[in-house]
């Protein structure tokens, strides 16, 4: 009830962008954990192929966040949100009408162009409305991020019993109803203004701040980790089990966890101490989250694991994405979330190969090491973001210039 409560405390538009998250994470893992599979047992293609067309998806996606945040400050959140949608809806028509490689590639690289658009502008809009209450609209974000993400591969598994297109259609209708609803209800927002120095020179402000730069780099690990949401830990329940559904387990734990608790610690931890310090703290229980199954066989620790994993993405995230902003200007809110995630999904590419290289050399004895190789970038990212605090390096508090324009526009 708290969290209802405090959802309707927020701004429409904020209320909007949540469902907008759940629908946007609904749609997507309803068809892209299935893609891969779709393209080798039903058209036959090769491996190369299929990490081709994935690839493509991926490349498009994170080397375009900074066109979609530049857009978003230049052209306001609120078009290229919905701009997003619909591409991404057309690109999933794509991959259920079609079966030619020119055709899977045109759908791949709309999709990835789509998230490029949408989702660093969904975070400037959302940061800009929120105001002061930025760090609660972002953990409520998560809420309805988490909830979608275990939604999604459950519709997906029962549409693939009639088949992929049907998954795929499905997936476009969901994207192609939340881009008429944004169209017609998602308000303007604030006004784009011009920089005076040019879309080059917004980017060139934003990569000489060291500080951000510094702070994007130190939090790679949470990415890297919170894809193994995705990887080490299903493959451990597998392996535990002997079961494929184990997996999904893992995504009911956290998403129980999740509605329980994500508000509630976001608002606790707040009310004491700086963001920083507790910024750091999700980090190390993100890196502790993999010593269980290190050390201990069976579903039970993977769980645990599972488990520790999304409380300290709890802890750390939505004082991560409320940070971002306040290292430049309002005007920039959304260039810096581009290249905040275009660094971040770099970085996360590198950490999942090296992830992968561990799970493979684990196989010849060393189960362990995947595991401890993902505590250690628990750890040194953890002890990145501590170094930062410590020197005086990281913002505080929301922006006040962001607060003040949202109090300005309440009143108006």
């Amino acid at each position: 009830m708290k969290t209802w409560h405090e959802i309707r405390g927020f701004p429409l538009a904020v209320r909007l962008l949540l469902v907008n998250q759940l629908g946007v994470n609904t749609g997507f893992y309803l068809l892209i954990p299935y893609l891969a599979t779709h393209l080798t047992e039903n058209l036959g293609l090769s491996a190369v192929v299929v990490g081709v067309v994935l690839g493509v998806r991926n490349l498009s996606q994170q080397g375009l966040f900074i066109i979609g945040g530049s857009a978003s400050d230049r052209l306001g959140a609120r078009g290229v949100i919905i701009a997003g949608c619909a591409l991404r809806t057309l690109g999933f028509a794509l991959f259920a009408l079609g079966d030619g490689l020119a055709v899977l590639l045109a759908a791949s690289v709309l999709s990835g162009v789509a998230g490029a658009l949408f989702n660093p502008a969904v975070r400037a809009y959302l940061a800009q409305e929120a105001g002061e209450r930025r760090a609660e609209a972002f953990a409520l974000f998560n809420v309805f991020a988490t909830t979608g993400a275990l939604i999604g591969p459950l519709l997906g598994s029962v549409l693939l019993l009639v088949d992929f297109r049907t998954s795929a259609l499905t997936a476009a209708g969901i994207f192609a109803v939340l881009t008429v609803a944004q169209a017609l209800v998602l308000p303007a927002g604030r006004r784009a203004e011009p920089s005076g120095s040019g879309l080059l020179g917004d980017w060139r402000e934003v990569l000489g701040n060291r500080a951000f730069l510094a702070f994007a780099l130190a939090v790679v690990g949470m990415f890297t980790l919170e894809n193994q949401l995705y990887l080490l830990l299903p493959d451990g329940a597998r392996d535990a089990t002997g079961w494929d559904g184990a997996a999904g387990i893992v995504f009911l734990v956290g998403t129980v966890a999740n509605l329980a608790l994500q508000l509630r610690i976001t608002r606790t931890l707040k009310a004491r101490g700086s963001r920083g310090r507790w910024i750091a703290v999700g980090l190390t229980v993100m890196g502790l989250a993999f010593l269980p199954p290190a050390v201990l066989p069976g579903l039970v620790p993977v769980l645990a694991g599972a488990l520790l994993l999304y409380i300290g993405v709890m802890v750390a995230q939505p004082f991560v994405m409320e940070l971002i902003p306040g290292f430049g200007r309002p005007g920039l809110t959304g260039t810096y979330f581009g290249i905040f995630y275009v660094v971040s999904g770099i970085a996360a590419a590198v950490g999942n190969a090296a992830v992968g290289w561990a799970m493979d050399t684990g196989e010849q004895g060393a189960a362990w090491l995947p595991w401890a190789c993902c505590a250690l970038f628990g750890l040194a990212s953890a002890l990145g973001v501590a170094w930062l605090h410590r020197r005086g390096a990281l913002p505080a508090n929301p922006v006040p210039e962001v607060a003040a324009a949202v109090g300005e526009r309440s009143r108006a």
